[in-house]
């Protein structure tokens, strides 16, 4: 399993974001951590970056996966329509 590191602006909009929207996200990078690279449906690889996202209803979890140090980083969080903007 690997371990699961989120960026300062990934808290900040899990605690922004309504409770039971943030416990449902938190979930599913549980079950992402358990097996990274099993299919699934809403994980795609992102163009441009070594990262990929999650999609989770409405909102879009941005992460990285370390193969070295087993952790999966979550760069973001956000709705799909400002979660790719810089």
């Amino acid at each position: 399993m690997f371990r699961i590191e989120y960026s300062r602006d990934a808290l900040k909009a899990l605690l922004r974001m309504p409770s039971n929207m943030a416990r449902l996200i938190r979930t599913k990078v549980e079950q992402l951590a358990a097996d990274p690279f099993a299919p699934n449906n809403n994980v795609k690889r992102l163009k441009g970056m070594d990262a990929f996202r999650l999609r989770v209803g409405d909102w879009r979890v941005v992460y990285e996966i370390d193969r070295r140090m087993i952790v999966i980083l979550v760069i973001r969080i956000g709705s799909r329509s400002s979660v790719y903007e810089d």
